[in-house]
């Protein structure tokens, strides 16, 4: 049995390994035409930045694909054919499968500005990404980065990095409030403010103006003014990459449409990952998750999927870390910032805030029991914080137990008194 694999990141490599330790004898193909070998996305702006080596985002040393038969085509889908069951590879070349994997990950958005197409116009998403910035760079003095989302502030401290002076242009009226509730949007504000940013909020991008050799050379916002850039880094999110799907009889939605099994409406074929929309019929609306652990989690249910089982896949408590410059942000479970500050009935939330403005713990909870933290320059432990979301603890017990979340460095002061203080908790 033939398993096609499209695509090498943390999602498709995940299923690649997990089907070998499973089934020994199958053939299994990893595609992808951005590298030739599985390697860490969250690492381009160390690689940038000087702290990492290409060499060093790769989880594995090359020889591991080989000694575990796994066998890595470099190239670019250009098409599936169901009926045949087979891949046609840069426009000519055919490959046969006997079950595919869709494991494309997401694409970044653009929205038809003009101009978007200059020489010196990029996302930062993909190795050819960093090529295009590396290119850039020599004697680049200023940039825009357009968009408020995590991609976006870490092009903005890469560029930064370099001494190159960077305006970050986000539509918001603060920095990622549609995920961040208002007090840590405005804490990351500050943050970037602090860093010599040019931060613009409540605007847009209108126009990307390229010189008389077509490559960029500045931008209009949209309250008029001219922002001259060398180097224009559109961050304006992501959405699942699908376009290998067309005319396949593979169903699309927002992304490829999958049920809890991962499996799309024509037998054989599977999807999972960021291109993966999973189908909810429980007036739900239908789940993308774009985050590396879900990736990875999705890539070991389809791997026994691939083999023949009927394992479901539930993401479990949500979960996500960043840093904001050197901001750390962890969240854990159900922390919308919508449901807060709307005052929905249900959720509520007690917040405390360091007097420096750099460190805050939010707890959200329903009638008493916790469903969400929110931590800004602080650290918990992972399996804490999921298991009193998990097990429902109050807000009482976990304000009782909360130094064993505790996870910051030695010697790091603990602020459990200020924080019981602020909560209400006992002291």
């Amino acid at each position: 049995m033939h398993i096609a694999i499209i695509g090498n990141g943390i999602t498709g490599v995940t299923a690649a390994r997990n089907l070998r330790k499973r089934d020994p004898k199958a053939r299994i193909t990893i595609i992808s035409g951005e590298s030739d070998h599985h390697w860490s996305r969250p690492a381009l702006m160390y690689v940038y930045m000087g702290h990492m080596t290409y060499q060093d985002t790769k989880p594995y040393e090359d020889r591991f694909w080989v000694k575990n038969r796994i066998d890595l085509v470099r190239g670019w889908v250009t098409s599936i054919d169901t009926e045949k069951k087979q891949l046609v590879l840069d426009g000519s070349r055919p490959m046969d499968w006997d079950k595919l994997l869709i494991a494309t990950g997401s694409t970044p958005n653009r929205f038809g500005w003009p101009g978007q197409d200059l020489d010196g116009v990029s996302g930062m998403y993909s190795i050819q990404d960093l090529e295009t910035l590396e290119r850039r760079s020599p004697g680049l003095k200023s940039a825009a980065v357009v968009g408020g989302g995590l991609i976006g502030i870490e092009l903005a401290e890469m560029l930064h990095s370099r001494g190159v002076h960077t305006t970050l242009l986000v539509r918001e009226s603060a920095y990622w409030n549609g995920v961040l509730p208002n007090e840590e949007a405005e804490m990351v504000c500050q943050v970037i403010k602090a860093e010599g940013i040019d931060l613009r909020l409540n605007t847009e991008l209108t126009e990307i103006v390229g010189d008389e050799h077509g490559s960029v050379c500045a931008v209009v916002d949209s309250n008029g003014d001219r922002i001259e850039a060398g180097f224009v880094g559109l961050t304006a999110g992501v959405r699942p990459n699908i376009q290998v799907c067309a005319d396949s009889g593979i169903e699309t939605g927002r992304g490829v449409l999958v049920d809890r099994q991962l499996r799309t409406n024509v037998p054989d074929v599977f999807a999972a990952g960021d291109c993966a929309e999973i189908e909810r019929h429980d007036e739900q609306r239908n789940l993308i998750q774009a985050v590396w652990y879900t990736g990875r989690r999705q890539g070991e249910v389809v791997a026994e999927n691939l083999l023949g089982a009927s394992t479901e896949y539930h993401g479990g408590i949500w979960f996500n870390s960043a840093k904001f410059f050197d901001l750390e942000y962890q969240v854990y479970g159900d922390v919308n910032p919508r449901s807060i500050h709307t005052l929905d009935g249900e959720h509520e939330s007690l917040l405390w805030v360091h007097e420096s403005g750099r460190q805050s713990l939010r707890i959200v909870h329903i009638g008493g029991r916790v469903v969400g933290f929110n931590l800004m320059g602080i650290r918990f432990r992972h399996r804490v914080c999921e298991a009193w979301i998990h097990e429902h603890k109050t807000v009482d017990y976990v304000l009782q137990h909360l130094r064993e979340a505790a996870f910051d460095p030695e010697f790091t002061r603990w602020h459990g008194a200020d924080i019981l203080a602020a909560m209400g908790g006992a002291s």
